[in-house]
């Protein structure tokens, strides 16, 4: 329903400064790669501030896959802190469905958008039932997605706004925020396999356990019974080879276990040792993306009535400070809500 699409707004705006630029005006496209996709509302939901400027993209079919994608003015992120930021308010008690974004390149052909598409950063909140409630932080790395789920504390399911944040530093470290408050952080280089480790385990070393047996020890459970003889009306051509019955062997210990005793030479646990990786190499812009051109709603919901607000991506620092692409969703003709930068 093309009607229904809701108009972006692309603004450049310093964090120190109240004023914004209009960068230009694009219409949300929703993929055409299916023809059953879950249709996007502009609404405030059940509870608001105020009814025009809390509006947001709501889902509105349920058990629909949903995806829905939106261009601005591309841009890299080499040297600078990337942010995303944006609201997600389950109102509908959410039982199981997505609530995070996409941000892509911007090569993506909107209209061919599906969930194999290659993405820069997916990042949000994720719900299904009680035991699944995650924060998905998958950065893409050469083409290959990269997994980190951060375990969301329950209340993230109620029915109120919340907003997400995620950045990443040129120091290739992280930091994710929920309510503006940081609720995980560390290293892209070792929180996830980007490269491969410094150091790895010796080929070479071994841990050298013996067992030493007693050497009387191995006597078999049974044997012939020595008494035993022959039957003198034994004919070996008709009746076979004779053999002795077999008795319990009474020098049979059972099966042999060691006893323990203190080692007088134990060194505590066996840590295999480490040496130096020779493929290991440094990448000091894990964190950078050279195109950054899209962000998509690329997710299923059982459950409809999600409304997602207030995307930021912050890519950009001016004179004054950081600078921000602030994608909005269009309230009104000639009518916007001010733009804050967390």
């Amino acid at each position: 329903n093309r009607e229904m699409r809701a108009l972006l707004l692309c603004s450049m705006a310093l964090l120190l400064s109240a004023d914004s630029t209009v960068c230009f005006r694009e219409h949300f496209v929703e993929s055409k790669q299916e023809s059953d996709y879950g249709k996007f509302v502009l609404s405030a939901g059940k509870f608001y501030g105020d009814p025009m400027k809390d509006q947001g993209l709501q889902t509105s079919q349920d058990a629909r896959f949903h995806a829905f994608s939106a261009r601005f003015k591309a841009f890299g992120n080499a040297g600078e802190p990337l942010m995303v930021q944006f609201t997600v308010k389950h109102e509908q008690s959410i039982n199981c469905g997505g609530g995070y974004v996409k941000l892509f390149p911007a090569d993506l052909n909107q209209e061919d958008m599906l969930g194999d598409s290659l993405y820069n950063i997916m990042f949000g909140p994720d719900i299904c039932g009680p035991g699944t409630k995650k924060i998905h932080v998958l950065p893409v790395m050469s083409g290959q997605r990269l997994v980190l789920e951060l375990f969301v504390c329950p209340t993230q399911d109620d029915e109120y706004t919340h907003p997400y944040t995620l950045i990443l530093s040129p120091d290739n470290t992280y930091e994710v925020k929920i309510d503006n408050k940081k609720v995980e952080s560390g290293s892209l280089e070792e929180d996830w396999d980007m490269l491969s480790p410094k150091r790895i385990e010796d080929p070479g070393a071994k841990n050298a356990v013996e067992i030493h047996f007693l050497k009387d020890w191995d006597k078999p459970e049974d044997i012939p019974d020595p008494d035993a003889k022959k039957p003198n009306d034994w004919d070996d051509e008709m009746d076979g080879e004779w053999e002795p019955p077999r008795i319990t062997n009474p020098e049979y210990k059972g099966e042999w276990k060691p006893w323990k005793i203190d080692n007088p030479d134990y060194k505590g646990k066996w840590v295999h040792p480490k040496i130096d990786n020779p493929e290991y190499v440094a990448d000091a812009e894990l964190h950078k993306y050279d195109s950054i051109g899209v962000i998509g709603l690329d997710l299923l919901q059982v459950k409809s009535g999600t409304i997602f607000d207030n995307l930021l991506i912050n890519g950009q620092r001016g004179s004054s400070g950081s600078g921000a692409f602030a994608l909005e969703v269009k309230k009104k003709k000639n009518k916007k809500k001010n733009i804050t930068c967390n």
